[in-house]
Parts: C-alpha cells; sequence; structure tokens
C-alpha cells in the first residue's frame, strides 16, 4: 500500500515571486521533495509561473507592520488568519521559514500538536543579533519548534547562542542546494594570462560589501573588468565610487536577473567575485558560480569557508587590497584558474537540491512519526 503523501503549511511574509535568495531557495526546495503536498502563504502579487512549486498558495490578507509599536496587535492578526487557513487544511507539519520574523512568530503560535520545523535563511539572525525584539521572537520561535534547520554549522552555532544552548538537541544542519541539472557547464577559461571578466550578483547593501570589490579594481596591476548584477539601496553610492576612483569605464552595472536570465550570462565571465563583510547564512550564489565553473574570489568568512572547503580564493573580507592581489593572482595563473575551476564544480556537485528536498522530507517524516497523537490528528485528515 502507497503511502499516504505528507502535508505541509510553510510560506514567506512577502510578494510570492523569485525576488531573494530565500524565496527562489523555497521554490526549488519544495519542487523536490519527494511525496509531499504543499500549500504556501505569501503575498501578492503573485508570479503565476513560480506559484507552480506548490499545491496551493494562498496570499495572506493581514496588512503587514514591521517591528515597532503595533507589531504585536500585528502578529495576533496574522496569527488568526493562518490559524484559521491551519485548522482547515490539517496539516501534518508547518515548516516556519525564518527562525523569528512575524509569520514564523504566528505560526509557532498557532501549531499546537502539529509538530514546528524552523528553517534559518540567515537575516533572521542577523537581526536577533542587533534588537531585543528580534531575539526574543526568535526565542519564542525556537522554543515552539520541533526541529530547527540551519543550512551550516556557523548559523547553527549562531542560533545555538542566542536561544541561550536550550534547543541544541533540535538543530539539525541540512546544507542548501540548487537545481544542478540546469546549469550549464562553460567552456575552457580565456586563453592566456591577462585581465579577467569579473561578475558579482546579489543585493547592493552594506552587509553584501559590493564597495570592496569596486575600490579593489583601483588597486589591481591589471585592468580587471566587473559586471554588478542586482538592485540595492547603495547603487548609486557604487556607481559615484567607480567614478571617484577612475574605474567606472571597468564597472558595469546591470538589474537584478531571474535567475534563468544571470545563469544563462554565468558561463560568459572569468571569475565570481563574492565580498559579504558580515554573516552569511550559506552563500547560495557560490554554489551557482561554480555550478558554470567559475572560479571565485570569496570574501573568508566561516560560512563561505565552510560550503567552499578550499575550492575558492579567500580574501581578507572588507578588505579591497586583499582582493585586489587575489584577483591579480588569478589573471596571471591560467593553470590556477583552469584547476580552480575542476575544483568548483567538484564542490558543487556535493550541493544539489534533490539532496536538501530528501532530507528535510525525511526530517518532517521524523517529527510527524514521533510526535504525540499525530496519528490520530493525520487519520481524521481530509485530502
Amino acid at each position: 500500500m502507497t503511502a499516504k503523501p505528507l502535508t505541509v503549511v510553510t510560506g514567506i511574509n512577502r510578494s510570492s515571486a523569485p525576488s531573494s535568495g530565500s524565496l527562489i531557495l523555497v521554490n526549488d526546495l519544495y519542487r523536490a521533495m519527494p511525496d509531499i503536498r504543499t500549500t504556501f502563504l505569501g503575498r501578492t502579487p503573485v508570479d503565476q509561473a513560480w506559484k507552480a512549486a506548490f499545491d496551493r498558495l494562498i496570499p495572506l490578507s493581514t496588512t503587514k507592520r514591521p517591528q515597532g509599536p503595533g507589531f504585536e496587535h500585528y502578529v495576533d492578526e496574522l496569527a488568526r488568519e493562518v490559524g484559521a487557513l491551519v485548522e482547515q487544511l490539517r496539516p501534518d507539519a508547518i515548516h516556519a521559514q525564518y527562525v523569528g520574523f512575524a509569520l514564523s512568530l504566528a505560526l509557532s503560535r498557532i501549531a499546537g500538536t502539529i509538530p514546528l520545523i524552523a528553517i534559518a535563511h540567515g537575516p533572521e539572525v542577523m537581526a536577533a543579533e542587533r534588537s531585543a525584539a528580534e531575539h526574543e521572537a526568535m526565542n519564542e520561535v525556537a522554543a515552539a519548534s520541533t526541529a530547527i534547520v540551519t543550512p551550516t554549522s556557523v548559523l547553527a552555532d549562531h542560533i545555538d547562542r542566542l536561544t541561550g544552548r536550550r534547543f541544541t538537541d533540535r538543530i539539525t544542519i541540512i546544507p542548501w542546494g540548487i537545481r544542478l541539472a540546469d546549469a550549464q557547464v562553460r567552456d575552457q577559461p580565456s586563453a592566456g594570462a591577462g585581465p579577467l571578466s569579473l561578475v558579482h550578483a546579489g543585493r547592493l547593501d552594506d552587509n553584501k560589501s559590493t564597495i570592496t570589490a569596486v575600490e579593489a579594481l583601483a588597486l589591481t596591476e591589471q585592468p580587471h573588468c566587473l559586471t554588478v548584477i542586482g538592485k540595492g539601496s547603495l547603487r548609486e553610492h557604487l556607481q559615484q565610487r567607480a567614478a571617484e576612483l577612475g574605474v567606472r569605464d571597468r564597472v558595469q552595472f546591470d538589474p537584478f536577473l531571474p535567475r534563468a536570465e544571470l545563469w544563462r550570462r554565468l558561463p560568459d565571465f572569468d571569475a565570481f567575485v563574492f565580498t559579504t563583510s558580515g554573516l552569511e547564512a550559506f552563500g547560495l550564489v557560490l554554489i551557482e558560480a561554480q555550478a558554470h565553473g567559475l572560479p571565485v574570489a570569496y570574501s573568508d568568512l566561516p560560512g563561505a569557508r565552510e560550503i567552499l572547503e578550499g575550492t575558492g580564493v579567500p580574501f581578507t573580507p572588507g578588505d579591497p587590497r586583499s582582493l585586489a592581489v587575489a584577483l591579480d593572482g588569478m589573471g596571471r595563473d591560467l593553470h590556477r584558474r583552469k584547476a580552480l575551476a575542476k575544483a568548483a564544480l567538484r564542490n558543487a556537485r556535493r550541493y544539489d537540491i534533490t539532496t536538501t528536498g530528501r532530507q528535510l522530507y525525511e526530517l518532517t517524516l521524523q517529527v510527524t512519526s514521533t510526535t504525540p497523537d499525530l496519528g490520530d490528528h493525520r487519520s481524521s485528515e481530509g485530502n
């Protein structure tokens, strides 16, 4: 007899479209999970192509309000809305994306006997480190969780510390992944030594520290060129800084690209530059670049170091001179660049989204099988 598929409620309190790494990841993840029916709670507008990953996609109607006055009232309203939905859907499990943001907080308050797996993405961890209110929210969600999933041991340790080491046994590390089958490996690296065609992709904000790459170009011995792909509040400042440093003709700024278009462009470059200066949950874009055969120069953060395992060229976070030295070294040594490209492909193969999906499914099956009274709940559930 075929086992009944698991039913899961999850969601991200943002427009239901592939506009960020977390949303793209979740879209891939639930496509890749076997034997599961997923209801996704999101916001309008809804990307019709994107919603195909889920069995149902339900837009939330409660008006969003950020942390501050009125936040608790907002979470209460959101809890009433999602509580009614969960009561109607009667899922086997809840996957609370982010450990402490408003939707995960609301879900943790209405879960009752339904096992709740909190899935960490990184921004909520940074928020909890700088805000007492966000810290309190993280602890509340962690306390209500049956399990807490993080993609790296580095992020796991941050959460463990922020929650006072009270939930260590609930933390499970499941590395993120990408749809490796869709990646197109570039041809051989450009012939000979010389200036590199570099690419950086991501949000243009302080933590991503794109300024490090721009300023590094003014310090390199070779006239490398950089394409910056993304959007954010610092775009104009980055453009001005490039002009001040006299490298404006070597820096091209392109808007945020849908992933399929970004992936089509990646093989056109010689190397990828990853400049994040603070906490990075996983750095999925590093794996995307490697899956396309690109050598990577990366900010030597613990999380990036963990997922790359020596397959890239590290530089000191936030230090343009250190990055400049790394780039010039890659430009001069074609043999090393070819070796890095091979190592990149080998490393990327470890991060297939199907593996992520299988591991999360197995964890979900485990917690639903061991939760008291769940058998009675499942037997009374409709389709």
